[in-house]
């Protein structure tokens, strides 16, 4: 039986948590039907084992112990050649990826029918949520600067989010057929799901096949609260990229769980950005009527939608003290508990048990 490998490469913050969330948990029903999604084993959840791919891939060495990721790639690739139907793996990181870097992959995965998939979302959308990514990764910057860097071309998500670079590289060797673009609508759709829907499309699988729906989405925060964990990066002077501590203490349980749950201001783009925005979609569209890649969706999603002119713009760089106070109190709330839970739960045989399942993950 042949093999068709989809190479889903992003774009960041356009659904890529969900998507790979409910592909992980489908896994078992998507073998029945010739999908395999690929694991190392299991102790270690598929999205996790394909982020160390991508990171092992890249030579990158973030979001966990030094050499944590090393040799996941080849272990990655093992897994595919053994293999048959249609093999997914999906990490938004791989976007940026260099022109070597693509070749390996190329050159690895030879004996297969390769598809890149890249999901596209409209900048007005975008670039807001991840702006807050960025800040629950770690980063200290204001909005104002993110935005200008991202204009300039000097930052990271403006590599991953340039669509016509990004597929002109990893687009290179493949007839433009096997390139596919997802547009994330501006709608959920009548359906309730519709990104989901176009995800299963470019993928070649019915959606029947995935019938658990994933809880797990990667949620704004709003602008108290962006501002807030923006202010305690600072104050813990944390390196560029964030470890594990990081991860699981400030990231997953204080952004993610705490403060994404506070009804707060959204984060929108300034007025004034918007004609950069549109001009970016602009040349989104042109290049893919003229390349000729596959599209699904429509390219009209990604142009972003201006606000009404009456709308009130909410600066996130200039939050209040009085909004930071309220999101800062329920920030304590929950560590102070979470430390003395920790503490309690401290005890030889939960070491000992940690030091098991550590042990298990390697």
């Amino acid at each position: 039986m042949s093999r068709v490998v989809y190479l889903h490469i992003g774009a960041p913050k356009t659904g890529t948590t969900y998507l790979q969330d409910r592909l992980m948990l489908n896994q078992s029903s998507l073998s029945d039907h010739g999908v395999t999604i690929p694991t190392k084993n299991r102790f270690v959840d598929a999205d996790l084992f394909h982020f160390r791919a991508a990171l092992d891939l890249l030579e990158q060495d973030w979001g966990g112990t030094p050499g944590h990721a090393q040799g996941a790639w080849e272990t990655m690739v093992k897994r595919v050649h053994r293999s048959s139907g249609t093999v997914i793996i999906s990490h938004e990181i791989l976007a940026p990826a260099k022109p070597d870097k693509i070749a390996r992959v190329m050159n690895d995965l030879e004996g297969s029918e390769i598809h890149v998939v890249y999901s596209a979302r409209d900048l007005g959308r975008q670039l807001p949520a991840a702006w807050q990514e960025s800040i629950k990764q770690g980063r200290k910057w204001t909005f104002n600067r993110f935005l200008t860097k991202v204009e300039r071309g000097q930052t990271w998500f403006r590599s991953a989010m340039d669509l016509p670079s990004v597929l002109s590289n990893w687009g290179a060797k493949l007839p433009p057929e096997r390139v596919h673009v997802v547009t994330v609508p501006h709608d959920r759709g009548p359906t309730g799901n519709e990104l989901w829907f176009r995800f299963c499309r470019a993928f070649g699988i019915d959606p029947a096949w995935a019938p658990l729906d994933s809880e797990r989405a990667n949620r704004s925060l709003g602008i108290a609260e962006t501002q807030l964990l923006r202010r305690l990066n600072r104050r813990l002077e944390l390196p560029m990229w964030r470890d594990a501590t990081y991860d699981g203490l400030i990231r997953e349980l204080l952004a993610q769980e705490v403060l994404v749950s506070r009804d707060s201001i959204p984060v929108r783009l300034p007025p004034d950005r918007f004609d950069h925005a549109e001009a970016q979609a602009e040349l989104w569209i042109d290049w893919i009527k003229g390349s000729g890649v596959d599209v699904i969706g429509d390219v009209e999603d990604l142009r972003p939608r201006r606000p009404e002119p009456d709308a009130a713009w909410r600066n996130p760089d200039r939050v209040s003290p009085k909004l930071q106070l309220g999101a800062a109190l329920d920030a304590l709330t929950v560590m102070t508990r979470e430390a003395a839970e920790r503490t309690a739960a401290e005890t030889p045989v939960r070491r000992l048990r940690d030091q098991a399942r550590r042990l298990r993950e390697r």
